[in-house]
């Protein structure tokens, strides 16, 4: 077997610095301090890398930590009330399904209505894009609060929370509930945008108000904005539902906290925060997932290697 040139070494150390520095930009903190179990979907957008996890339980008070890599974009949201049919063996959820039959999500998105948190890091800019959108409607609350990131220094903006902490289900516009069925009894446990309720072009901008121009806030996207106003809550609500920061961790919480009730609060939050943060344990599994993503690495390349030589 021929010996290893300096060139392949130098290479290898190369390598090995991207996989340790680049190969992972951010942690995606999800906490759940919903009373209740909650089923994280994860969804990566058209040419970005996939996650280590599409899907998986968060019991109350659970959080865990996944490692994200560099450019990634996609939606984080949460699916509620989920079992396992005992006849087909079929996982399916009664909010946020994502129709792959199992808990693992793998290339499906959220069915509406769901509160989602989407991202794009390293965008334009070097900037980290984000948001909550209350435009395929809503089934929990979700709060997004950046860490240890920097401010937009071009635009002046800081790093900011954003999220929707109030529970709309129980005051949801009757056209717009969700009922649980007889599985799970009448109370509405999601709330519907008015695209998916009517299907009206006005309402899901298309067609002939398919620009900002033409598409303008409607009564119900005023009753998600009046309730959650840093929340997307049509398509063009940009100005006031996109945030930045850079070279950020994000911490995404289901059920903050603040969340006691829409009159209690007000749909009001803060920058600041008093949601718990990431655990040691939490950052104990992310830390050896990492690691371990880059042993294998290392070794599926020397064993390649190895073999050519």
């Amino acid at each position: 077997m021929a010996s290893i040139q300096p060139s392949f070494s130098l290479f290898f150390l190369s390598l090995l610095l991207f996989l340790i520095s680049g190969a992972f930009s951010a942690t995606f903190t999800i906490i759940n301090q919903c009373s209740y179990t909650v089923w994280p979907g994860l969804l990566s957008g058209a040419g970005t890398p996939p996650l280590s996890t599409t899907g998986f339980s968060l019991q109350s008070s659970e959080s865990t930590a996944i490692p994200v890599p560099a450019s990634w974009s996609g939606r984080v949201w949460g699916r509620t009330l989920c079992s396992t049919d005992s006849a087909t063996g079929k996982f399916a959820c009664a909010t946020g399904d994502c129709g792959s039959g199992t808990v693992e999500c793998g290339s499906g998105g959220a069915a509406p209505p769901a509160t989602l948190a989407e991202f794009t890091l390293d965008g334009g800019g070097g900037l980290d894009f984000y948001d909550v959108s209350l435009v395929d409607g809503y089934n929990l609350p979700m709060l997004v609060v950046p860490q240890n990131g920097t401010n937009d220094t071009t635009s002046g903006r800081k790093c900011t929370a954003t999220g929707c902490v109030v529970d709309l289900n129980g005051s949801c516009p009757s056209q717009l509930k969700v009922d649980g069925g007889n599985a799970y009894g009448s109370a509405s446990v999601a709330c519907k945008s008015a695209c998916d309720a009517f299907g009206d072009p006005q309402y899901c901008c298309s067609g002939a108000y398919a620009t900002p121009d033409t598409c303008k806030p409607s009564y119900y996207s005023e009753y998600f904005k009046s309730a959650c106003p840093r929340a997307y809550s049509y398509a063009y609500d940009d100005g006031s539902s996109t945030f930045t920061c850079a070279s950020a961790d994000y911490v995404i919480t289901f059920c903050p906290t603040q969340a006691t009730s829409k009159k209690s609060t007000g749909g009001q939050y803060s920058g600041e925060t008093n949601v718990s943060m990431v655990s040691s344990s939490s950052k104990l599994r992310c830390t050896l997932h990492t690691s371990l993503l880059i042993i294998t690495g290392m070794v599926s390349i020397l064993t390649l290697f190895w073999l050519r030589y």
